[in-house]
């Protein structure tokens, strides 16, 4: 009957709009999971301030302390150098305090030559003055070299042979001290030298050798240090040759 009288027919029970808005809403889990961090957060945030408030007053107390062990004199000083003016004055007078130069200079020497020795003395001659020759500390008496410190020297010696025929050279650093009742040999040099050219021999010509020595020695004040030869002879007189020392340890 409704059908004829053309009214439309009834709807359904369940329709869905789509146009409608929907709005989700949270549940129980996810709002106090929210709640929970805003509270941690705004934990945290007053840790950081209290923090930063510490610090301030710790900083405070540290200024203050050393502002008081520097004292009101440090700062009245600090005022006066601040307002009062800086004052030169000249003087020409010499100061009475000079400068002191090194207490201890370590001994050394140096002997040149040798000369002839009218004497025959087997004893090696030295200069001892002039020239290259030098005594610091340390003394000479009739080819010797006197020790007046007691410590480590370096002692050295170099000599120069000349020979026109085969013969043995023999090159010696004696001590003489007062601990012992002979000489005692530092150092030697032996060596069995022959002319290598008989023809500039022939004519005149004359070979050379050096011999060099050297050594470290713990010498008492009052020892002395010589050269001997058995022939002084054939030596080459000059100022090349030497005998020498210098402390390297008190």
């Amino acid at each position: 009957m409704a059908a004829e009288g053309g009214a439309g027919g009834l709807p359904h029970v369940f329709v869905v709009d789509r146009q409608a808005s929907y709005v989700a809403m949270p549940d129980g889990k996810r709002a106090k999971w929210a709640a929970a961090s805003h509270t941690c957060l705004l934990l945290l945030v007053g840790v950081a301030l209290l923090g930063l408030v510490v610090e301030a007053c710790f900083i405070y107390n540290l200024y203050k302390q050393i502002e008081n062990l520097s004292g009101p004199k440090a700062s009245q000083q600090q005022g006066e150098a601040q307002t009062s003016p800086v004052k030169f004055t000249e003087s020409n007078e010499i100061p009475t305090v000079l400068p002191q130069p090194d207490k201890f200079q370590r001994p050394f020497a140096q002997l040149i030559g040798p000369t002839p020795s009218a004497e025959r003395n087997p004893v090696v001659q030295w200069i001892h003055e002039g020239g290259d020759a030098v005594l610091n500390g340390m003394g000479y008496h009739n080819g010797s070299l006197l020790v007046e410190s007691d410590g480590h020297y370096y002692l050295y010696s170099k000599l120069t042979f000349s020979e026109e025929e085969c013969v043995l050279i023999q090159h010696r650093v004696m001590k003489v001290t007062q601990a012992y009742g002979h000489n005692i040999e530092l150092m030697k040099s032996k060596s069995h030298r022959c002319a290598t050219n008989q023809r500039e021999r022939r004519q005149g010509g004359q070979d050379l050798w050096n011999s060099f020595l050297a050594g470290i020695f713990y010498l008492h004040a009052g020892d002395r240090i010589f050269v001997p030869l058995d022939d002084i002879s054939k030596m080459r007189m000059g100022t090349s040759d030497r005998i020498g020392a210098f402390m390297i340890s008190p």
